[in-house]
């Protein structure tokens, strides 16, 4: 059987890398992953180049594009919204186009995110279904549930989009803005003696979903491969399992060889406008035989051992 044209954007990015890396070494070979380049620059176009965005998709020619590159720090979306909402909608509104118009067979599969659902989660039953209201309560989760209405519409006139909305996933190769790695971070410094004994934290009560990236990459990849997916489903990349932030720095601490002095710092701390957020994984499930496989603990173990590994 012939290799599908995998593209993805964002590939230099964290869950980009993990996705190349995954679709290289897929054992079943399905996948020949192709250039992003805009054949008039020999660059990768803009989100935001309507055309430059039209020429790549035209002469990459791929059966599926995974649509990863976004502004995906919610704290940088925060700071300056209007490049987010150019990025992440205007941007996702230029490819859709740009598929839809230069390759009509193609399946978009979208990268969107848990925050869509923003304040539901405090009032649906959790874990929560994808036919929850979306009510972001962030800029980057408002720029989110925006992309998933305009893709699901879009897909009303042919477009062949699959929409994802991964709750919290974290790695090897996660910066340290994000709150896994960034405990890492800091507990790595300490057994190299590079900062005193004390971790300086936030709040500490929220309780999430936790993924592996590589299980999210495994969606995006049977997403791309799998016959017969209805164009405009959406699905939940989750756990159903949530735990605290808390006990996630637990078993980090667990995981090191010092003891440490765990101290909350009030510039880190944040109100937790939703303290549970746990999405149902069924739909995955039924659509593409997709569960999370990697436990907790070892992922854990990644993101502490490529912390160390920087130092």
């Amino acid at each position: 059987m012939a290799k599908r044209r995998l593209l993805v954007t964002g590939s230099n990015g964290f869950v980009g890398g993990h996705l190349v890396s995954a679709a290289a070494g897929d054992p079943q070979a399905r996948f020949e992953t192709v250039d992003f380049i805009d054949p008039e620059t020999g660059t990768r176009p803009e989100l935001r180049d309507g055309e430059a965005l039209a020429r790549a998709i035209a002469a990459a020619e791929p059966d599926a594009v995974v649509h990863l590159a976004a502004i995906a720090a919610p704290r940088e979306a925060q700071k300056d919204p209007s490049q987010a909402w150019a990025v992440n909608l205007t941007g996702t509104l230029n490819l859709a186009h740009a598929i839809l118009t230069h390759a009509p067979s193609c399946r978009l599969i979208w990268s969107g995110s848990s925050e869509v659902y923003g304040a539901s989660f405090n009032r649906e039953p959790l874990p929560i279904l994808e036919t929850a209201a979306l009510e972001p309560l962030t800029a980057y989760g408002a720029t989110k549930a925006a992309g998933d209405i305009l893709l699901r519409q879009m897909a009303e006139d042919g477009l062949q989009a699959t929409i994802f909305r991964p709750f919290n996933h974290t790695g090897s190769g996660q910066a340290a803005d994000y709150v896994v790695p960034a405990f890492a971070a800091q507990i790595a410094r300490i057994e190299k003696g590079l900062q005193e004994p004390v971790l300086k934290v936030g709040n500490l009560d929220a309780r999430r979903d936790f993924l592996d990236v590589r299980d999210v990459a495994a969606a995006y990849l049977a997403a791309a491969a799998a016959p017969g997916i209805v164009p405009g489903g959406r699905y939940n990349l989750s756990t159903a399992n949530p735990v605290s932030i808390r006990d996630i720095l637990d078993r980090l601490i667990a995981l090191s060889s010092v003891e440490v002095e765990v101290v909350v710092d009030a510039d880190r701390y944040r109100p937790n406008h939703v303290e549970v957020a746990s999405g149902d994984n069924g739909r995955a499930f039924e659509a593409f035989g997709w569960t999370p496989r990697i436990a907790l603990t070892d992922t854990l173990r990644d993101v502490l051992d490529f912390q160390r590994s920087l130092l």
